[in-house]
């Protein structure tokens, strides 16, 4: 009866792991969508990831509090609630074509998604045996993978115009026009954003009436978050995971606008490019599962890492299409990083779990600190292709965070 109930659970929360990844690679659309509606700089777009992301800063320890508390479904409840709520919120944001409005939806969504993050990670590593809880995070991941690889097609078809006009083309239109201009292209993401809501409503009311496991520690309640530093394992991982998601955002969510700048490729055509790098990212995840059988997650992290610096080097100094073919190629070799570091960093540490997927979920506060520092320096040296030196950086350190892992696994438990 047990083991039945935790495959109906791990199916039920692989679900989660689609829809949040459908939601935020919706972003790069919404990025593309926004940039030409509102006539924005690299660094105005970028807020689009700072609003989402900023959100794991804020919500991270109430929605382990959440979790300690009344346990992990109702924190999923609140997190499917909070996240239909935002998705509702775009329909006055294009009422009223304010960009701060559809940044103010963003951040109630990503409110709602880092409850549910903070819940189901370290959720499915208790969900079975906890010899394979990496291989079983990565392949709960890879259903955020294909949401990686559905949601720019389906994204594309739905918000992005065919034809957007240039800030030097909506400029140059008259008042009346301008605002009409921006009353179309805000208007059309309200029916994707009303239909995705209905079905985070649908599926919140399917978790109310079923019952799931519950997992809950006699120590649990002792102690105060930071006290999960006390595990090396755990510290790492945070840093880990702040500069993972910085470059993950960079790479994805600023791919279309790339491919169009940069490579020279037509905006109604990048939105494939953003699909093909989305099934890299899912393929990257079912290939490191299998791989992770025989080769150490942590080597198998450092070497990804590795691979993925090297690509973004030839983002940085290739020219034309080859540009675009690496980073596109570097979603493949993203694709273990998150679930890799986040079972890493909570391996072992029994009644601190919880705290620590709050720490480490928090720290994914990086996708919103990254993005305009490769803004800023894409905006400054005039060169969008410059601001991917941010994203090499961000590799170097996960990079470190996987060697130190793998040359000194006797310190993956507390060093207290």
């Amino acid at each position: 009866m047990t083991k039945t109930r935790n495959t109906v659970a791990i199916i039920l929360i692989t679900s989660l792991f689609f829809f949040w990844g459908f939601i935020h690679n919706l972003d790069p659309i919404l990025i593309a969508h926004l940039r030409s509606a509102f006539s924005l700089t690299h660094l105005q777009a970028s807020l689009v990831d700072s609003a989402v992301f900023v959100a794991y800063l804020f919500m991270g320890i109430p929605a382990g509090i959440i979790m300690k508390k009344y346990g992990y479904k109702v924190g999923i409840l609140v997190g499917l609630i909070l996240f239909a709520v935002g998705c509702f919120l775009f329909v006055p944001a294009a009422n009223t074509m304010s960009y701060a409005f559809f940044l103010s939806a963003l951040f109630i969504v990503a409110c709602g998604i880092t409850i549910l993050e903070t819940a189901a990670n370290p959720y499915m590593t208790v969900l079975g045996d906890p010899n394979t809880a990496t291989q079983r995070l990565n392949f709960a991941q890879s259903f955020n993978g294909l949401a990686a690889f559905v949601a720019p097609i389906v994204g594309g078809a739905l918000i992005l115009s065919e034809e957007p006009l240039t800030a030097e083309q909506v400029a140059a239109l008259s008042d009346a026009d301008r605002l009409a201009y921006i009353q179309t292209e805000t208007a059309m993401v309200k029916g994707p954003y009303v239909v995705l809501g209905l079905i985070i409503l649908a599926v919140a009311l399917l978790f109310f009436f079923i019952k799931l496991p519950e997992f809950r520690d006699k120590e649990e309640g002792s102690g105060g978050f930071l006290k999960a530093f006390r595990h090396k394992n755990v510290a790492w991982a945070v840093v880990a995971q702040f500069f993972y998601v910085g470059a993950q955002v960079c790479i994805l969510s600023f791919l279309i606008v790339f491919a169009v700048e940069v490579s020279g490729i037509e905006a109604k055509d990048a939105k494939v490019y953003a699909g093909v790098a989305g099934l890299l990212f899912m393929l990257g995840r079912f290939v490191g599962t299998y791989l992770m059988r025989s080769i150490a997650p942590s080597r198998l992290l450092f070497i990804f890492a590795l691979i993925a610096t090297a690509l973004t080097f030839v983002c940085i100094f290739g020219s034309g299409k080859m540009t675009l073919y690496a980073m596109v190629a570097v979603a493949f070799f993203m694709s273990i990083m998150f679930p890799t570091i986040f079972a890493i960093g909570v391996e072992g540490i029994g009644a601190d779990t919880k705290s620590a997927s709050s720490l480490i979920i928090m720290s994914i506060v990086g996708g919103a600190i990254i993005p305009p520092v490769f803004g800023y320096i894409s905006d400054f040296t005039g060169h969008m292709q410059y601001g991917y030196f941010a994203v090499v950086v961000c590799f170097l350190v996960v990079a470190l965070f996987a060697f130190q892992q793998k040359t000194k696994p006797q310190e993956m438990n507390s060093v207290a």
